[in-house]
């Protein structure tokens, strides 16, 4: 979406594309803004406690379904209890432009695109993400990615384990990153984010935020899909 030509897109492996300098400087202010505005809840953000008594480095927030380890729920019983943020609109558009995006539209697969949960996660300097799959929807509709403030390193790996073979990316402020089709269930992770390497423009002075949309398959999402057909 920035400068005068369209960012050159990058298949970091089978159904995963990497778009850098997708968001704007501004479009990635407003989503700081949006961010900041989630994390005061209803739900606020807050670290995952994970089943074997473990909490998870990262911060996070959601919006449509509630994620705790391994399932959606529409409350927040591992936190308040209260319902989360609905999804917004405006973010599925989002989320159905960044598919056409990567995919070049290939087969309308961006029209077709029903999010309607997301994940916010903050990392802050020492946060990290080891591998994982994203694997507790119940359709393999491909997940977005956007990425805000500092850069990190992002290890995109393969579907049957979580050793090599893998490729690390950087993923900077504004950078879109989409996978699905056959990377769809593939492992992945953060284990590093690079400190200070922020556009103070985008107005997030130190940490980074990453977007993640996703298709739960529960039923909301791709009944709304439908209708606007």
């Amino acid at each position: 979406m920035t400068g005068l030509f369209p960012p050159d897109r990058v298949e970091v492996a089978p159904g995963a594309v990497h778009v850098p300098e997708w968001l704007s400087v501004e479009r990635q202010a407003e989503l700081v803004a949006a961010c900041r505005e989630w994390a005061r809840g209803p739900v606020p953000l807050r670290r995952t406690r994970l089943p074997g008594g473990g909490v998870m480095s990262v911060r996070t927030v959601c919006l449509g379904w509630h994620w705790q380890p391994y399932r959606y729920a529409r409350t927040a019983d591992d936190v308040n209890g209260a319902r989360v943020a609905e999804f917004p609109g405006w973010l599925a558009e989002l989320g159905r432009s960044a598919v056409a995006e990567a995919y070049g539209d290939a087969g309308g697969a961006g029209s077709v695109y029903a999010p309607d949960a997301a994940l916010v996660n903050f990392y802050d300097g020492d946060a990290r993400m080891g591998m994982h799959q994203d694997k507790e929807e119940r359709c393999a509709a491909p997940v977005v990615s956007l990425s805000l403030g500092d850069t990190c390193v992002f290890r995109f790996g393969n579907p049957e384990g979580r050793g090599r073979p893998y490729t690390d990316v950087r993923l900077a402020s504004g950078d879109l990153f989409v996978f699905g089709g056959p990377s769809r269930f593939a492992y992945h992770g953060v284990p590093k984010v690079l400190p200070e390497t922020a556009d103070p423009a985008v107005g997030l002075l130190g940490g980074r935020l990453n977007i993640t949309l996703r298709e739960t398959g529960l039923g909301a999402g791709r009944r709304a899909a439908d209708d606007q057909r």
